[in-house]
């Protein structure tokens, strides 16, 4: 819960969302690294006198599971009305009034037969923000939303009567919360007990489960979908944490310095003190207090902790360095890499994908399973047993300092769990086909942008409009609010209305393929171009542009001229079908075709 996502710690969003619904006290149960957490959360603002949200600090070795802590709950008795139950490393904007009055409402009225209500936010399997560790089965009664079945989940939060904490003391088996919620609804004709949920789908809410989710909500942050937890806040009120904020989003802290031609993109955050080389290229990057980056060096999805050094030459790709890691010349970092703090790598050296260097010897794991929940276990210690084996100069480098956790005896197999562990599983995650030649800048661009440390304006409008499609897919926002979203986009990047046809185009292009997998018949054209009528009907405001979307789809070999044409020229159409074809762009396109196909014909 202390590690920092875009430069807060992650314990610090949890405690402000649940100030922003209005919660007066928490409290923090903590086990392993109790020390830090405690400590951090004095110096923070949660523990001062004028706090809205009173939080209370509860330590214990003893905790190794939920089910501890709602036993101690229980045997303390801290709670006596209902409470919320989250993770500490839970990121989220979501109001949950309306769950808690529903939650309420259900206890008053069946008599507190309800023990729990299970809050859930929505997301398509190809979300970013969603990885394989969130799917859950759940069956639920659509009238009273009563959970019926329920198997495996890693929810994010859930109102609980007190009582629950009761039942965890009578059941010692239940070590989780899916241990709770299976047990509650095996048993529910003979307790008496019921489970309800919650759906959201407007607002923001994931977990920091995994590597993978830690840099999906981390470029979340700083896109401002977790709006107004966005890094210029500031609700920390840490001097140290203040920023600005610029066009494309970028964020630079007090005391940075910027080399000359280095070029910030898009989505980068720079902490206090960092200072940035010459010729650098740095976007979708996180970049903590007092790091210092050399001359010519590439980040992309680089997340930096505090005081990183990485040195001249040096390529780094969706990767997490720690506290006081060190990169030296000319290191390339490929995806999902992760050194440990006061790590050193390097100098000519690559890290193959998903490499994991730490101090910590990776054979020394046996010896400390039984102490990892101590705070004893100091960096005086790591280091005194880190001189008792040397470093490896194939896999850190000939200056390196740190371990690669792969032991001689681990298959690939438990390789690759390995890395699913740190940084999840993705879901239809397929990289976005662009060639070499559409993502290039002509050469009169570059020159006109030369000294700029922004983004090109018309790939930064593009990535827009894209994400802007996406989320209206998955929210279901009507098509009038998303045409003034790209409109309130157009204006705002001084995009032309031809730029903007431009970037739809170029959308439409991307997704031909899957277009040409489902259309392959003359029926299925047929199909397509009833579906493409409908819309236009419907919205008859942009009838005007059927002509250019017909012509989109014929270009690239989607539809058939031949089919286009037995389209047009059907009878047994609406009088609003009928009406439709005498748009006269529409009818242009299809003259055009027809003398495109007559000449087709002359020259067979």
């Amino acid at each position: 819960v202390l590690l920092p996502l875009a430069n807060v710690a992650l314990i610090d969003y949890t405690l402000e969302f649940l100030t922003a619904t209005g919660v007066q006290e928490t409290f923090v149960f903590c086990c392993w690294k109790a020390a830090q957490i405690k400590e951090h959360l004095l110096k923070s603002k949660w523990c001062r006198p004028t706090s809205l949200n009173v939080v209370r600090i509860i330590t214990s070795e003893l905790y190794r599971s939920l089910g501890d802590v709602l036993r101690d709950v229980d045997a303390k008795a801290l709670v006596r009305s209902d409470f919320l139950l989250v993770y500490g490393d839970v990121i989220s904007n979501i109001n949950i009034t309306r769950a808690l009055e529903e939650h309420r409402l259900r206890r008053k009225l069946e008599k507190n037969v309800s023990v729990m209500t299970m809050i859930f936010k929505e997301s398509s399997p190809s979300h970013p923000t969603r990885c394989h560790e969130d799917n859950v089965v759940v069956a639920a009664d659509s009238a009273t939303n009563r959970v019926l079945h329920f198997q495996k989940t890693q929810g994010l939060r859930r109102f609980s009567f007190p009582l629950v904490a009761q039942l965890f003391t009578d059941n010692f088996d239940y070590q989780t919360r899916d241990d709770f919620v299976r047990g509650l609804l095996v048993n529910e004709e003979i307790l008496g007990n019921q489970i309800h949920m919650h759906v959201t789908t407007k607002e923001y809410g994931a977990r920091v489960s995994n590597l993978h989710m830690y840099a999906a909500i981390c470029t979340d942050v700083i896109r401002r979908w977790v709006y107004p937890l966005t890094p210029e806040a500031n609700f920390t009120d840490s001097t140290t944490q203040s920023c600005t904020h610029s066009r494309h989003n970028i964020y630079r802290g007090p005391e940075v310095s910027l080399g000359h031609g280095s070029i910030l993109e898009e989505n980068v955050l720079l902490g206090s003190g960092t200072v940035i080389g010459s010729n650098c290229s740095i976007t979708n990057s996180v970049i903590g207090p007092g790091c210092h980056i050399g001359d010519n060096v590439v980040l992309d999805e680089a997340f930096l902790w505090q005081g990183v050094r990485v040195a001249a030459g040096a390529q780094i790709r969706q990767s997490v360095l720690c506290d006081n890691a060190e990169v030296k010349e000319k290191v390339i970092l490929k995806p999902r890499c992760v050194l440990t703090s006061q790590v050193v790598v390097g100098p000519d050296i690559t890290l193959p994908e998903g490499s994991v260097i730490s101090l910590h010897p990776p054979d020394a794991e046996d010896e400390e399973d039984d102490s990892q929940f101590s705070d004893d276990s100091g960096a005086d210690q790591e280091k005194e047993k880190v001189k008792l084996k040397g470093y490896n100069p194939a896999e850190v480098g000939v200056a390196g300092q740190g371990y690669l956790w792969k032991t001689a005896d681990m298959n690939m197999e438990e390789e690759e769990e390995l890395r699913q562990n740190l940084w999840g599983l993705k879901i239809n995650m397929e990289e976005e086909s662009d060639t070499e030649s559409e993502r290039s800048m002509d050469s009169e661009e570059l020159d006109s942008r030369a000294g700029s440390p922004q983004m090109d304006d018309i790939k930064v409008f593009q990535n827009e409009v894209l994400g802007t499609l996406q989320r209206g897919k998955e929210e279901n926002i009507s098509w009038d609010n998303l045409v003034l979203e790209i409109n309130s986009l157009k204006y705002a990047y001084n995009i032309s209305l031809k730029e903007v046809m431009q970037v739809l185009s170029h959308l439409l292009k991307t997704w031909s393929p899957v277009f040409r997998n489902y259309i392959k018949r003359a029926a299925d054209h047929l199909e397509a171009l009833a579906a493409i009528e409908d819309f236009f009907l419907e919205h008859e405001a942009l009838s005007t542009s059927m002509a250019k979307v017909l012509m989109a789809f014929y270009q690239l070999e989607i539809l058939a001229e031949e089919t286009i044409l037995s389209w047009f020229s059907q009878r047994d159409t609406t009088d609003k079908g009928r009406q439709l074809r005498k748009n006269q762009q529409l009818q242009r396109f299809i003259q055009w075709l027809k003398e495109a196909e007559e000449e087709s014909s002359e020259d067979d």
